[in-house]
Order: C-alpha cells, then sequence, then structure tokens
C-alpha cells in the first residue's frame, strides 16, 4: 500500500465571519456579499488538494492587524509547515489555478505575491525561511505602501518574487461597482450579488458628488488594503 504524500504547503485562509465583516465594512448587503465570498474562496482552495487552516476572528489573537495575521502565519508554520500560501476572502477574481501557480512557484523555491490596485496584497506565498516575525509587524499594514514594503523586504533577503496578476478587492461599495468591470472573471454566485448592491451605489453617486478625500477612517480591512470610508 502506497505511503499518503505529505504536504510541505498549507493554504492559510486568513478571514472572519460574514458577520464580523459587516461590523467592519457596513455597506449594502455586505454581509450577504461576504458570506458568499467565504464559501466561493473556501470552495476553491479544497480543489486545490492542499491542507488549509481557516483563521476567523475567533482563531486570530493580537492588538493589530499586523499582530493578528502574523500570529497566524507563526501558527501554521508551527504545525509543521515549510510553505504557506495566504489569502483573504475579498477577492473575487481569485481562482483556484491562481492558488496552484503560487504552490508551483514555492516548490521552485521563490516568494510569491498576488497586488491589489490598492497598494496591497490578496495572495502572498512565502518560505519559512524567508518569515521573520519582527520584521513583518513592522510592515505598514493597511497602508498603500505595504506592496512595495513587502516587496523590497523580499528583495533585500534574496528571495525571488514571482508576481500574480493585479485584482481588486472588495472594502467598500465603490469596490463593487469597479468589480463589474471585471465580470468575465467572478464566478457568477458572486458577480449576481454584487450586481444587486450596483444600482443602490449609483443612486447614491447620482445624489452627491463622491469625494475620494471624504474617503478615510479606521474599521480594520484584510492585509493591505487602506483604511476607508463605507458609502453605503
Amino acid at each position: 500500500m502506497l505511503k499518503a504524500v505529505q504536504h510541505t504547503t498549507a493554504i492559510l485562509v486568513f478571514a472572519n465571519s460574514a458577520s464580523q465583516e459587516f461590523e467592519q465594512k457596513p455597506f449594502v448587503k455586505s454581509a450577504v456579499v461576504f458570506e458568499a465570498l467565504n464559501k466561493e474562496t473556501l470552495n476553491k482552495v479544497k480543489k486545490t488538494k492542499l491542507p488549509y487552516f481557516h483563521f476567523t476572528e475567533k482563531e486570530q489573537f493580537g492588538n493589530s492587524f499586523g499582530e493578528r495575521f502574523v500570529n497566524a502565519i507563526q501558527k501554521v508554520y508551527e504545525k509543521g509547515y515549510k510553505n504557506i500560501i495566504t489569502i483573504g476572502n475579498d477577492s473575487p477574481q481569485l481562482k483556484t489555478s491562481h492558488l496552484l501557480e503560487a504552490y508551483k512557484q514555492l516548490q521552485l523555491g521563490k516568494t510569491v505575491l498576488g497586488p491589489t490596485f490598492d497598494g496591497g496584497f490578496y495572495l502572498m506565498g512565502l518560505h519559512k525561511s524567508n518569515f521573520d516575525a519582527s520584521l513583518f509587524l513592522r510592515l505598514p499594514w493597511q497602508r498603500f505602501g505595504l506592496f512595495n514594503r513587502i516587496s523590497q523586504l523580499f528583495e533585500n533577503s534574496n528571495s525571488h518574487l514571482h508576481r500574480l496578476p493585479v485584482f481588486e478587492d472588495i472594502d467598500t461599495a465603490v469596490d463593487v461597482v469597479k468589480l463589474l468591470g471585471f465580470s468575465r472573471s467572478i464566478a457568477f454566485t458572486i458577480l449576481k450579488i454584487l450586481r444587486a448592491i450596483e444600482e443602490k451605489v449609483l443612486k447614491v453617486f447620482s445624489a452627491r458628488a463622491f469625494n475620494y478625500s471624504d474617503s478615510y477612517s479606521s474599521p480594520l480591512f484584510n492585509k493591505g488594503s487602506p483604511v476607508l470610508l463605507h458609502l453605503l
């Protein structure tokens, strides 16, 4: 009888429950959106056949986003894995093929980042040897410059960086409208929900001019997404 292959790579899904996401991103139907996104994300992860761990707010610990994220990564490494692919639940364009591409590049000894348009990232593939908790804690989490800073960190450690396509992520109702421009890359179940939100968003736009300078606040978003005010 053949012995089962022991994977050295695990996927970390660092994503809160839909109810918690609604508290942090309270735009119209956000709870419905993230309930669907959580389900869709986990389905994509399961198709890779890789072991995975879902850290919701119940499993996370730390006083800041950076601490919670770094602690989650450390916990997975402590389970004996050499590589981690970490994702959130707010990138509908993410596919199973992107996860498998990250896995392939990790096997080749590369570090992987999937950048977002807001300066953060939706995926990171990282070997344990390139993880320094103290350095990661100093990164500008939830700021526009995160992707550049973390890329520089990897380059300084002589890690070969492989970049995935740039995607939109969902933090506000405005992002929903932006994502509809990439409808062909989004699962139909998610697309249907996003389109249901679009009409109300556009009504808000017509009722008042959107001023980007009004968009700063302090909710706790995922990964590198900057803190922004919700229009709806």
